[in-house]
């Protein structure tokens, strides 16, 4: 709760925050890009291929959507994630093993006026498939690319801060656990790094998988994260990624492979 609390007072007094940040970038050779959101649709085909230890393993393909907003002088973006799921493993119910089932569906919202330099949004979990909790928070993120003079490798630095609250939880695991998972009380960092490689390719760090802290049972989820992006042309683009734990006091996955498919359109 002092997270949460904590994310609405920086919403309150963000147009010092603006100030502060505006006066750091012109020293720093960046500017500030927040309020450049893509007035494009975007539909993405991603698919995840996690090992969770002990031999067990979840295959995860993911529909996400990227909407624009405009309302009155206000810019943003929704974005819609739905998936399905399949555990299996040694561990696992053999009636459950292979199969594909709903994984989470989750909206996420996020915007602001063109004076500001940060967006302030939130994200809402669905109690479908395997979730078993409505889950709500909110976020902050900010983005800046170097100036055009900078001599800066970096392609552009957009860190993203949210934490999730979960409430109502139900047992919908196909496992068929007895007991109903433990509420969300995560607080997700996003220290997003974007490096052009190429004209047309892109490294971009921690952008799909930050670090996490379990502010409900304590515990920090801390993977290094990297992925390679290449736009094939203006209207198409694909990318490969991996992720590896480093710190796991909070168990999520031990390591990650991933891929996508993006249409602009």
């Amino acid at each position: 709760m002092r997270t949460l609390l904590l994310m609405l007072v920086l919403g309150v007094i963000q147009p010092s925050l603006a100030n502060d940040l505006a006066d750091s970038e012109s020293n720093l050779e960046f500017k500030n890009v927040s309020q450049d959101h893509s007035k494009d649709r975007i539909l993405e085909f991603w698919g995840y291929h996690n090992y969770q230890g002990s031999q067990n393993y979840s295959d995860t393909l993911n529909l996400r959507y990227y909407q624009p907003l405009e309302i009155d002088h206000w810019r943003g973006t929704a974005r819609l994630d739905t998936s399905y799921v399949s555990n299996y493993g040694p561990t696992l119910s053999s009636q459950t093993t292979g199969q594909f089932s709903s994984g989470n569906t989750l909206l996420t919202v996020w915007g602001g006026l063109p004076d500001w330099k940060v967006n302030l949004g939130g994200r809402v979990i669905f109690p479908f498939g395997n979730s078993g909790q409505w889950a709500v928070g909110p976020q902050i993120s900010t983005s800046f690319i170097p100036t055009e003079n900078s001599k800066l490798a970096l392609a552009d630095f957009s860190p993203l801060l949210r934490y999730m609250y979960g409430f109502d939880v139900k047992n919908n695991s196909i496992a068929g656990s007895q007991s109903p998972p433990q509420a969300l009380r995560i607080l997700a960092t996003y220290p997003t790094l974007g490096f052009n490689l190429t004209k047309n390719t892109q490294l971009r760090l921690w952008d799909e998988n930050g670090v996490t802290y379990n502010s409900a049972g304590g515990g920090w989820f801390v993977p290094i994260d990297a992925m390679i992006t290449h736009r094939i042309n203006e209207r198409l683009l694909f990318a490969l990624g991996a992720s590896k734990q480093v710190v796991q006091t909070y168990q999520e996955y031990n390591w990650s492979v991933y891929g996508k498919l993006a249409f602009n359109f």
